[in-house]
């Protein structure tokens, strides 16, 4: 009940994803709305991705970031965009976790079940000494390209409003080529279209 070797391209799933590369297909078990299923990234061709590492179910600072993202998955949804969060447990620990944390109860978006690191060591979240995997969050576009990338140590929380953030401005690259967004854009604040006029005026 975990990632198998053969579920993934080429059987490989050790291989280190790039910025601006395609993201190999994988297929792993989890839970989602009461049953055990399997989820493949190819499910959600045509839709963002959100994969969303976190190191183990039942500890302290990763309910507090799920439920964030459970707060705002309708609007997380309205931008296209599916959450897939991932650790090493299993279906079986995600389902008891949800049914014992009031927090996690409200996690709509699938669990997946990294049993065996697959996902963790083709993501290089993978921490070989304490078997698990740092905090790490990969938007992936609806090509299935890698579009963003964010690693944190595991005492440190991620933010679901960053995250969308985020993926709006990698929306408004997608549809407006050319255009480029400055930090901590926002949708409808000025966008920038690089050139030779503005070098040394910014």
């Amino acid at each position: 009940m975990s990632c198998k070797e053969n579920e993934c391209v080429g059987g490989n799933c050790e291989m280190k994803i790039a910025i601006g590369k395609p993201v190999e297909n994988f297929s792993c078990d989890a839970f989602h709305n009461e049953d055990i299923k399997k989820i493949s990234l190819s499910d959600y061709k045509g839709k963002w991705v959100v994969v969303f590492f976190y190191p183990a179910d039942f500890t302290f600072v990763c309910p507090t970031e799920l439920e964030e993202l459970a707060h705002s998955y309708e609007e997380f949804k309205k931008l296209n965009v599916e959450i897939l969060s991932v650790s090493s447990d299993t279906v079986y620990v995600h389902k008891a976790w949800h049914d014992h944390s009031e927090a996690i109860k409200k996690v709509q978006y699938p669990m997946l079940a990294d049993t065996n690191h697959k996902l963790a060591k083709m993501f290089g979240t993978y921490i070989e000494e304490d078997v698990m995997s740092l905090r790490g969050t990969f938007i992936i576009d609806p090509d299935m390209v890698l579009r963003g990338i964010e690693i944190n140590d595991n005492s440190i929380g991620r933010s679901a409003r960053e995250l969308i953030r985020k993926i709006k401005a990698a929306q408004f690259v997608r549809e407006h080529g050319g255009n480029v967004c400055p930090a901590s854009w926002e949708p409808g604040e000025d966008t920038l279209k690089p050139g030779l006029d503005l070098v040394g005026k910014i």
